[in-house]
Protein backbone atom coordinates (compact mmCIF):
# COMPACT_ATOMS: atom_id res chain seq x y z
CA UNK A 1 0.00 0.00 0.00
CA UNK A 2 1.70 3.30 -1.01
CA UNK A 3 2.21 5.76 2.04
CA UNK A 4 2.79 2.90 4.34
CA UNK A 5 5.17 3.35 6.99
CA UNK A 6 7.47 0.77 8.83
CA UNK A 7 5.66 1.99 11.60
CA UNK A 8 2.07 1.49 10.27
CA UNK A 9 3.21 -2.03 9.09
CA UNK A 10 4.24 -2.67 13.15
CA UNK A 11 1.27 -1.00 14.82
CA UNK A 12 -0.89 -3.00 12.23
CA UNK A 13 0.79 -6.24 13.52
CA UNK A 14 0.36 -5.51 17.13
CA UNK A 15 -3.45 -4.66 16.43
CA UNK A 16 -4.04 -8.21 14.72
CA UNK A 17 -2.22 -10.31 17.76
CA UNK A 18 -3.82 -8.15 20.31
CA UNK A 19 -7.15 -9.19 18.77
CA UNK A 20 -6.37 -12.81 18.06
CA UNK A 21 -4.96 -13.48 21.64
CA UNK A 22 -8.14 -11.33 22.95
CA UNK A 23 -10.55 -13.74 20.86
CA UNK A 24 -8.64 -16.32 22.80
CA UNK A 25 -8.26 -15.05 26.27
CA UNK A 26 -10.22 -17.78 27.96
CA UNK A 27 -7.60 -20.29 26.70
CA UNK A 28 -4.21 -18.04 27.71
CA UNK A 29 -4.90 -16.82 31.11
CA UNK A 30 -1.08 -16.14 31.52
CA UNK A 31 -0.80 -14.27 28.43
CA UNK A 32 -3.60 -11.54 29.86
CA UNK A 33 -0.73 -9.49 31.67
CA UNK A 34 1.49 -8.67 28.62
CA UNK A 35 -2.20 -8.36 26.47
CA UNK A 36 -3.29 -5.54 28.66
CA UNK A 37 0.79 -4.34 28.49
CA UNK A 38 0.16 -4.22 25.07
CA UNK A 39 -3.09 -2.96 24.71
CA UNK A 40 -1.15 0.17 26.43
CA UNK A 41 1.41 0.60 24.50
CA UNK A 42 -1.14 0.04 20.98
CA UNK A 43 -2.90 3.63 22.53
CA UNK A 44 0.23 5.39 23.47
CA UNK A 45 1.69 4.56 19.95
CA UNK A 46 -1.53 5.37 18.01
CA UNK A 47 -1.38 8.93 20.36
CA UNK A 48 1.83 9.52 19.44
CA UNK A 49 1.57 8.96 15.50
CA UNK A 50 -1.73 11.22 15.96
CA UNK A 51 0.09 13.82 17.26
CA UNK A 52 3.06 13.56 14.71
CA UNK A 53 0.11 13.67 11.73
CA UNK A 54 -1.03 16.90 13.32
CA UNK A 55 3.00 18.18 13.30
CA UNK A 56 3.65 17.31 9.85
CA UNK A 57 0.27 19.02 8.50
CA UNK A 58 1.16 22.35 11.05
CA UNK A 59 4.59 22.03 9.69
CA UNK A 60 3.47 22.16 5.78
CA UNK A 61 0.79 25.20 6.67
CA UNK A 62 4.07 26.64 8.12
CA UNK A 63 5.93 25.78 4.86
CA UNK A 64 3.83 27.31 2.68
CA UNK A 65 3.27 30.63 4.52
CA UNK A 66 6.79 30.94 4.75
CA UNK A 67 7.27 30.82 0.93
CA UNK A 68 4.42 33.22 0.85
CA UNK A 69 6.13 35.38 2.97
CA UNK A 70 9.72 34.94 1.40
CA UNK A 71 7.97 35.91 -2.33
CA UNK A 72 6.71 38.98 -0.87
CA UNK A 73 9.08 40.35 1.15
CA UNK A 74 11.59 39.73 -2.29
CA UNK A 75 9.26 41.65 -4.37
CA UNK A 76 9.33 44.25 -2.04
CA UNK A 77 12.88 44.58 -1.34
CA UNK A 78 13.07 44.86 -5.05
CA UNK A 79 10.93 48.10 -4.40
CA UNK A 80 12.96 49.61 -1.39
CA UNK A 81 15.95 49.35 -3.83
CA UNK A 82 14.55 50.67 -6.70
CA UNK A 83 13.24 53.58 -4.69
CA UNK A 84 16.42 54.17 -3.02
CA UNK A 85 18.41 54.27 -6.89
CA UNK A 86 15.43 56.75 -8.06
CA UNK A 87 16.47 58.93 -4.78
CA UNK A 88 19.95 58.86 -4.47
CA UNK A 89 20.57 57.78 -8.16
CA UNK A 90 22.31 55.04 -9.86
CA UNK A 91 25.69 56.43 -9.52
CA UNK A 92 25.64 57.75 -6.25
CA UNK A 93 27.94 55.79 -4.01
CA UNK A 94 25.97 56.65 -1.14
CA UNK A 95 24.14 53.17 -2.52
CA UNK A 96 26.85 51.27 -0.78
CA UNK A 97 25.23 51.71 2.38
CA UNK A 98 22.47 49.86 1.15
CA UNK A 99 24.74 47.33 -0.53
CA UNK A 100 24.08 48.09 -3.66
CA UNK A 101 26.39 48.35 -6.36
CA UNK A 102 26.55 51.88 -7.89
CA UNK A 103 26.54 52.33 -11.25
CA UNK A 104 30.34 53.26 -12.30
CA UNK A 105 30.50 53.07 -16.25
CA UNK A 106 31.45 50.21 -18.55
CA UNK A 107 34.96 48.89 -18.13
CA UNK A 108 36.55 49.92 -21.06
CA UNK A 109 37.15 47.23 -24.10
CA UNK A 110 40.68 44.90 -24.23
CA UNK A 111 42.99 46.85 -26.50
CA UNK A 112 44.46 43.90 -28.57
CA UNK A 113 48.07 42.94 -27.70
CA UNK A 114 50.00 43.55 -31.15
CA UNK A 115 52.87 40.82 -29.86
CA UNK A 116 50.15 38.13 -30.16
CA UNK A 117 49.12 37.11 -33.80
CA UNK A 118 45.83 37.63 -34.69
CA UNK A 119 43.83 34.94 -36.10
CA UNK A 120 42.70 35.82 -39.82
CA UNK A 121 39.15 37.66 -40.07
CA UNK A 122 37.00 35.61 -42.48
CA UNK A 123 35.89 37.12 -45.98
CA UNK A 124 32.50 38.61 -46.27
CA UNK A 125 30.52 36.69 -48.35
CA UNK A 126 27.07 38.44 -49.31
CA UNK A 127 23.98 35.94 -49.70
CA UNK A 128 23.38 35.92 -53.16
CA UNK A 129 27.10 35.59 -54.55
CA UNK A 130 28.88 32.62 -55.28
CA UNK A 131 31.82 31.39 -52.68
CA UNK A 132 35.42 32.05 -54.32
CA UNK A 133 37.56 29.28 -55.28
CA UNK A 134 41.62 30.18 -54.56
Amino acid sequence: MAGRTKFDETIGGWKRLHGLVEANKAELPQIEPFLAKLGAFLEQAQEAANRQNAMRAAKQEASKEVQKLSTQGNRLAALVRAALKEHYGITEEKLTEFDLQPFRGRAPKKQKDPGQPQPPEPPLVSPGSPPTVK
